[in-house]
């Protein structure tokens, strides 16, 4: 804190930035008459053309059909109750092989010779 009070002490505290009088009083003025003149444009409106028109009706109608297919996409074929139906299906009869296994007594190796005997002949 004393290394600040030096520097204020020998810096000041007031504001070192000054403005000549009557400086801003006469400011738009003057500045508006440094300016160029402003040419005037004309400017021509042309009628759009049909393709402009027509254009952000045609993307949103190709929006909406895309969501369409994208959702026709997604739910084809999508049936939940037969989808539980094959599944339960198939698990029984994946617990009748696996019983039929446990109950052949033979070990993986032999179970793998048989089938691949089975399917060679």
């Amino acid at each position: 804190m004393k290394e600040e009070d030096k520097i204020l002490k020998k810096v000041g505290t007031g504001n070192p930035f000054k403005v000549p009088e009557g400086y801003f009083e006469g400011f738009t003025s003057e500045m508006m008459s440094r300016l160029p003149e402003k040419e005037n444009l004309v400017e021509l409106r042309k009628e759009p053309t049909t393709w402009e028109k027509v254009r952000p009706w045609l993307y949103m109608a190709a929006m909406f059909i895309g969501a369409a297919l994208i959702i026709r996409v997604a739910s084809f074929n999508h049936h939940p109750e037969d989808n539980m139906a094959a599944s339960e299906e198939e698990d029984r009869e994946m617990e009748y092989i696996n019983m039929a296994v446990e109950n052949a007594m033979m070990g993986d190796y032999a179970l793998y010779v048989y089938l691949a005997d089975v399917e060679a002949e």
